[in-house]
């Protein structure tokens, strides 16, 4: 990932500051040891280059070897990446290395979970923007490492227009009509949020390819599937938990988005434990 060395060292820098000074104190310079990282609760891991690179930014020299692979769903957990080099690094480093796996794979887990939930509805679930700033590619790569899909990456890649938008704008047709003047190329991505029947109608007529339909319960949102009849593809978004979402699959819509995939995705179960070497 660009700038993955970049954030490893501010993170390193925010953590260590002028040294580690527990560790200088009472570790030999020249001490080794292994160090294991292991999964401790149901999951999948994601984030095993940040990991890596945490320890080989503090010890060059530092053998990693991954003992998994990123995306597959663990049941029992288990060891997950060992590291050998000097003593000091790997405790260094533990810290901020586990953050970063544990936060990662903690998306990729709730990704995962969210994918399993709408198995054969023919819906897919979608990232959104409320990611953790300075953090959005990891954590987007760990959301389709898990198995769900990306959104849009940021204000630059899709045509989006929302509820304000609409209103700056004067109305779902002339925003549309701005935005497909204003960025052609991005025409096939456009995208116009509707809150009920009277904008998707206008929706329709302005010939919007998808609609983002905003916080409508599952009666509205299969009245709108039926309205729409197939003419634009339909995403539905608001609200949605992982208890709710089989249902919003089932009533037809093909996307869901789903922001509490990488806003409020608990951090996976991890541990390191050091073992000295020779």
């Amino acid at each position: 990932m660009d700038g993955l060395a970049e954030l490893i060292g501010r993170a390193l820098a925010e953590d260590v500051g002028g040294g580690d000074v527990t560790t200088e104190a009472t570790v030999e310079a020249d001490a080794r040891a292994r160090a294991l990282i292991t999964q401790k609760a149901p999951g999948a891991i994601y984030g095993l280059q940040a990991a890596e690179l945490v320890f080989s930014t503090l010890d060059p020299e530092a053998r990693v070897e991954r003992l998994v692979g990123e995306g597959p769903w663990r049941e029992q957990g288990g060891p997950v990446l060992s590291v050998q080099g000097r003593a000091r690094a790997l405790l260094t480093g533990e810290r901020t290395a586990l953050n970063f796996l544990a936060h990662l794979s903690g998306v990729a887990t709730a990704a995962a979970l969210a994918a399993r939930a709408v198995e054969g509805t023919g819906a897919r679930v979608l990232d959104t923007r409320k990611t953790t700033p300075g953090l959005r590619a990891l954590e987007k790569a760990a959301v389709a490492a898990g198995g769900a899909v990306n959104h849009r990456v940021g204000l630059y890649d899709a045509i989006l227009i929302k509820e304000n938008h609409i209103a700056a704008a004067g109305g779902i047709a002339q925003a549309i009509e701005r935005a497909r003047a204003a960025a052609p190329q991005l025409a096939g991505t456009l995208e116009v949020e509707v809150r009920d029947p009277g904008e998707i109608d206008q929706a329709l007529a302005a010939g919007a390819p998808r609609m983002l339909l905003d916080n409508m319960d599952e009666e509205q949102l299969r009245a709108a599937v039926a309205q729409v009849d197939g003419r634009a593809e339909l995403e539905a978004s608001g609200g949605v938990t992982l208890q709710t979402l089989r249902a919003v699959a089932e009533t037809g819509v093909e996307w869901i988005s789903m922001g509490a995939l990488t806003h409020s995705a608990p951090a996976l179960d991890l541990s390191l434990t050091l073992e000295a070497l020779p």
